[in-house]
């Protein structure tokens, strides 16, 4: 079993090194770089990953694209502010030497926000499928928050994908203004329509669902703080949506 790591990159130094060198388990690391100005490139080239420069297809499209380039069959897809944890990396190890008996493997992913990891809003343990076979598996989804779909048999892998998410809250309000037009121009492909009624209840249900039914409280400050952003996320992604319609 010999894996290919691939990261899809774009001005990314601040993440990159800790990616990479998260990932002892892997034969290959191989990036696919859309456009960075940044030392993203120099950085991974240094640390010894191939570097492939590309255009922009879309996150699905990208990842799938990295997996048809890299010198092996089985593929670990990060996220480049993602990083295994040693027990995961270990698991993997030891998946290696005994041999896999799935196509795909799903892992908890465990987020640190704000300097705080977080164990509840909705967020943990996020399992997601991040080690497969690419003759077997590859992501879908046009626009945000590609997954991978596999034809296949998926197992579970225990230990913690690692996600250092936003370090300020005006970094996440970036993000949220991104991912929010991402999802509004889905939800206009599919002809959605949103009325009113639901972008006045919807953010509302949202803060009541992360803060009090997935315990969001547990995570202190920023748990509210993370519960108060969902609420955001849904009311600007409908709000976009009603504008593109």
């Amino acid at each position: 079993m010999k894996i290919t790591a691939t990261i899809i990159t774009l001005d990314e130094e601040r993440n990159i090194a800790r990616a990479i060198e998260s990932l002892r388990c892997a034969d290959e690391i191989l990036i696919v770089d859309s456009g960075s100005v940044d030392r993203t490139v120099e950085l991974a080239q240094n640390l010894g990953a191939r570097v492939i420069e590309a255009n922009w297809r879309g996150f699905s499209a990208q990842k799938n694209w990295a997996a048809e380039q890299a010198s092996h069959e089985w593929i670990l897809s990060l996220d480049a502010d993602e990083a295994l944890s040693e027990a995961l990396e270990a698991e993997i190890w030891n998946l290696k030497k005994t041999g896999p008996r799935d196509d795909a493997y799903t892992m908890p992913r465990l987020a640190r926000y704000l300097g705080r990891w977080i164990l509840h809003c909705g967020w943990y343990p996020d399992r997601k499928i991040r080690l497969y076979r690419r003759d077997r598996a590859s992501f879908v989804g046009d626009f945000v928050h590609e997954s991978v779909d596999v034809r296949g048999s998926v197992g579970s892998l225990e230990n913690n994908l690692l996600h250092y998410t936003c370090d300020s809250l005006s970094e996440h309000v970036k993000t949220v203004d991104r991912y929010t037009t991402l999802a509004a121009q889905e939800l206009a492909a599919r002809k959605v329509k949103v009325p009113l009624s639901r972008l006045i209840a919807d953010p509302a249900w949202t803060f009541v669902k992360t803060y009090f039914l997935q315990r969001g409280f547990l995570d202190g400050p920023e748990g509210l703080t993370i519960a108060h952003m969902a609420a955001f996320y849904t009311f600007l992604k409908y709000s976009k949506a009603r504008n593109m319609s």
